[in-house]
């Protein structure tokens, strides 16, 4: 006997198994901070969620007596944007009052955002990344969380503080550090440099890249000092080599503070160095031959650039340059020190 079978049609709306049931609270990160999406509202520049929390308080705080619901606030707090629009949390949330002692008490919301914050914990994560990472200025990010520059920029920098430099264990492990100028004020007035202190250990061991330790006001061997001296003895004793540039000031810190360490010149500058001491040659070698400064047509001159490149990386084209020029016997002064 025959049996008859049917094909079966697949449902294409039926979702595969991996999938769960959209939820508006675990799609915005909320969970992580205690809230849970009541409602939402779609406006033209921004988008804005009421929110409760989720986590009762009805415990006093003073007496441990239960409180009951007096009455509701609303607390207004920016979220990480969401497609670039910037997202509004309503917070709903709860006053108690003992019904022993008559205290009143608000429910906690430490996990959503800090005491008399205007950001979510998530907002300053992303704003943090956003800068650090991503290379934002803080007017685009005051301008993706829908707040003031003076808000974005105080959450910042105050979050940053906590993250990177409140950190106790930032210190731990480091045996080698780099140090080095850096212009950060661009006006007339006030400090413009500040001396940039990084860990370079994870360089040395090949783990992974460097990391910034500290910044201090000032580019002086006082400044390098001041900080150096500010370190526990233990830590001190524990390094081993000290980057630097060609700066008098930091290596005299260093040998006052850390006189076991090794005080050496960081890749970078004696690269420019070396390259700084090949153009003074280069120059001379075109002054005495042709008595002027270099010109286009001049091979020396022309040549330039191409002196300035690694051995490794030269193409054919800029190899048959060099020997060209090398092959001229005017130049040997040049190609001695290239080849330095």
């Amino acid at each position: 006997m025959e049996v008859l079978t049917l094909p079966i049609q697949e449902d294409l709306d039926v979702l595969d198994a991996t999938f769960a049931c959209p939820d508006l609270t675990t799609f915005c990160r909320l969970d992580e901070l205690g809230l849970q999406v009541l409602g939402q509202h779609l406006e033209p520049d921004r988008a804005v969620l009421a929110c409760r929390v989720v986590e009762a308080d009805q415990w006093c705080r003073r007496c441990g007596c239960e409180g009951t619901v007096r009455d509701t606030v609303t607390r207004r707090l920016a979220h990480e944007p969401l497609g670039w629009r910037p997202t509004t949390l309503l917070v709903t949330v709860r006053r108690y009052r003992c019904t022993g002692c008559g205290h009143v008490w608000r429910q906690d919301t430490s996990r959503a955002a800090q005491p008399r914050a205007k950001l979510s914990r998530r907002a300053l994560r992303w704003a943090l990344e956003g800068l650090v990472v991503g290379h934002l200025t803080v007017a685009r990010v005051a301008e993706a969380l829908a707040v003031s520059w003076n808000t974005a920029n105080t959450a910042v920098l105050a979050e940053g503080r906590r993250v990177l430099i409140d950190d106790p264990a930032r210190f731990d492990g480091v045996k080698v550090i780099g140090v080095d100028e850096h212009v950060w004020r661009h006006t007339r007035r006030g400090e413009k440099y500040v001396t940039v202190i990084i860990d370079l250990t994870p360089i040395r061991d090949r783990t992974g890249p460097s990391r910034l330790l500290d910044m201090v006001e000032g580019r002086s061997k006082q400044a390098f000092k001041t900080w150096l001296a500010a370190r526990p003895q233990a830590w001190r004793d524990g390094l081993e080599v000290v980057a630097m540039d060609g700066f008098a000031g930091f290596k005299t810190a260093t040998t006052e503070e850390l006189p076991d360490a090794v005080a050496v010149m960081d890749p970078f500058h004696v690269v420019r160095l070396a390259g700084d001491a090949l153009d003074r040659c280069r120059r001379r070698v075109q002054q005495d031959l042709h008595g002027h400064r270099g010109r286009k047509d001049d091979p020396l001159y022309r040549a330039r650039r191409t002196l300035h490149t690694g051995a490794d990386l030269l193409t054919d084209r800029q190899r048959e340059r060099l020997t060209a020029l090398f092959g001229i016997e005017d130049h040997v002064q040049v190609e001695a020190t290239w080849g330095i």
